[in-house]
């Protein structure tokens, strides 16, 4: 706790700021019991302490509050009032849902409402439960409610990722900014997949899947790091806006802003949501800005309504969005930021072309060319495909690519050599065709090397051996040297192509012990099999710089055990390559003759006894 006293410095408090403290005063306190997942005990924890609240003569009223059947927590509720449920007709049934007209006539000094970002039927008074009570607080009444991490806006892409899940049930990052008080309701991640084994969060069937799939150690682990990252987060912003009551000086002001760019693209909620954070991060203000080209009509509305969405999640996130025109971009994101100091720009990553990225086509290119002083991130969102090359250079591993690697250094020998005798007499064109032999090699290996020192053998001839534009050697002298150049030509490029296959493989093995001292390492440090699996997955994906999946056989056929990126389910296709690689104990899938059309490839793991994933 920190506590803070006037001192000679103190400045007195503007006009909006007393009349911002002024309203806090009148307005209903907030207490969330944050939890980094279902089962942590939020509820039990509010319930327990509404009960010590209520002997001391509180008047408290329940809400709305779900006990899953959890018969401890059901237990709680004996001795507090329950306000009854409004009924509210949906789809030829009726749904139970919490009655906030009868709440707030009730006027109770403090209100419980449980699931802080619960969806409400259609048809009531606001869409999410979340608006119930900040209407409430704004009648005067305090109110405690509970939240997992995962359901924070701004931390929806990031979930998904970690947990494989999709978030649909999500609240803005500015009413946990708003709070008064936060509780974290902690539990290790092993006693809650315990509590979890041992029925008391879910029924034994719904248990039983959700270990499978989200209550894993290691996603409890990252979610776990999250909610105490936040928490602390809310705790700093509570010190500095104590201080700023008290009209103290000091380094809570911060001078950093962000700027994010969005367009109408699929990759602008993940930049958002990366800026957000971000904000959050460096407690800075920042705006949300669209810049369309003046001389251009926009007529995609699919991507007009992707831009509206987007705006709309930035604006939630606690953005000030702006919509702007100009035929300079780049200027008109510029002369934006420095009226508004905004400290850092925050950009995706453009798919243009290399040919388009130097004409300043490429929006990033173009701000970092001219951002001055101001700090220019680009966000790579997962899955976002490296920019288009200009030119696909052959490898030269076929003998046409080999060959056409060698037809194009000879040109530009030629046309060098050629170019220089314009210039002044040279007395050995030759050395210049074996600077192109030499640079083949090195670039692209032995047979390039080796195409282009015979194409350049017969170049060397047609073009400066006299009489020229024949392949006829008119002095003798001449045909050993050309003989001479072909064998110096052909063991330059050789061994300098056989050098650059022996670098490469070095190379290759210096990963490949790099790699395998990174798992065992990694694995040295695995406690539980769960840790085993996730960096076996992990490592793998690595390695293909693509996605992994681990099997493991369960009670009646094989079953996802961990995935990286997180996976939970698999196509049909897989299932089979999968099952036939396990039994047969060969590899299946993906890159094979065995059921190619497998979206994996699948490897079986095995051991003295036998196959065992």
């Amino acid at each position: 706790m920190v506590n803070a006293r006037p001192t000679t410095d103190n400045r007195k408090l503007t006009s909006k700021e007393l009349l911002e403290l002024a309203a806090k005063e009148t307005r209903g306190k907030l207490k969330i019991f944050l939890g980094m997942a279902p089962g942590v005990g939020k509820t039990f924890a509010m319930l327990s302490a509404a009960r010590a609240l209520k002997a001391e003569g509180v008047d408290v009223l329940v809400g709305v509050v779900e006990t899953h059947g959890r018969s401890e927590t059901a237990a709680l509720l004996d001795d507090l009032e329950v306000l009854p449920r409004k009924p509210v007709p949906y789809r030829n049934r009726t749904l139970m849902e919490f009655d906030i007209e009868s709440a707030i006539a009730r006027r109770p000094t403090l209100l419980l409402v449980d699931e802080f970002a619960h969806s409400n039927a259609p048809g009531s008074l606001h869409p999410k439960r979340y608006q119930d009570v900040e209407e409430i607080l704004r009648a005067g009444i305090d109110v405690w409610t509970t939240l997992n991490v995962q359901h924070l806006e701004s931390l929806t892409d990031v979930i998904e990722r970690i947990a494989g899940i999709t978030v649909r049930e999500a609240v803005p990052d500015r009413v946990l900014e708003e709070a008064d008080e936060i509780v974290v309701v902690d539990l290790p991640p092993e006693e809650l997949v315990k509590r979890l084994k041992e029925g008391k969060v879910y029924l034994p069937e719904n248990a039983r899947r959700a270990i499978d799939q989200f209550f894993k150690v290691s996603n409890l682990t990252a979610l776990r790091e999250l909610t105490l990252r936040r928490t602390a987060d809310r705790v700093d912003d509570q010190m500095r806006e104590q201080l700023r009551q008290q009209g103290i000086e000091g380094p809570w002001p911060t001078a950093e802003r962000l700027l994010v760019c969005i367009g109408g693209d699929e990759q602008s909620e993940t930049v958002v949501r990366s800026a957000a954070r971000m904000a959050a991060a460096l407690k800075s203000d920042w705006f949300a800005v669209h810049v369309r080209h003046s001389e251009r009509e926009v007529t995609d509305r699919k991507e007009q309504r992707r831009l509206d969405k987007t705006l709309a999640l930035a604006e939630r996130l606690g953005a000030k969005s702006s919509r702007l025109s100009a035929k300079d971009l780049a200027g008109e994101i510029m002369g934006f930021a420095r009226r508004n100091n905004v400290t850092q720009i925050v950009i995706g990553r453009s798919n243009a072309g290399a040919v388009d990225r130097w004409r300043g086509r490429s929006l990033a290119d173009a701000l970092q060319r001219r951002s001055d002083g101001i700090a220019v991130t680009i966000v790579v969102p997962q899955g976002n495909p490296e920019p288009r090359a200009l030119v696909r250079w052959p490898d030269g591993r076929s003998a046409a690519s080999a060959t056409a690697i060698g037809a194009g250094a000879v040109t530009a020998a030629v046309l060098a050599g050629l170019g220089l005798e314009r210039v002044t007499r040279l007395p050995n064109v030759s050395l210049i065709f074996l600077f192109a032999v030499l640079l083949s090699a090195l670039r692209f290996g032995l047979w390039p090397a080796i195409a282009t020192a015979v194409l350049s053998f017969l170049a060397y001839n047609f073009f400066f051996i006299d009489p020229r534009h024949t392949f006829t050697v008119a002095e003798p002298h001449e045909v050993f040297a050309l003989l001479v150049f072909l064998v110096v030509a052909i063991v330059t490029g050789g061994l300098a192509g056989r050098l650059r296959e022996q670098a490469a493989a070095v190379r290759e093995r210096a990963a490949a012990t790099q790699a395998l001292f990174d798992v065992s390492s990694r694995l040295s440090a695995a406690a539980t099999q769960d840790d085993v699996l996730i960096v076996l997955a992990t490592q793998a994906a690595g390695l293909v710089k693509g996605n992994a999946v681990v099997l493991l056989p369960g009670a009646t056929d094989l079953e996802i055990s961990t995935a990286w990126p997180p996976e939970d389910r698999l196509p049909t296709p897989d299932w089979a390559a999968a099952r036939w690689a396990f039994k047969e104990r060969q590899v299946a899938g993906h890159g094979t003759t065995t059921m190619p059309m497998a979206r994996f490839q699948f490897r079986p793991l095995m051991s003295p006894d036998g196959p065992i994933g």
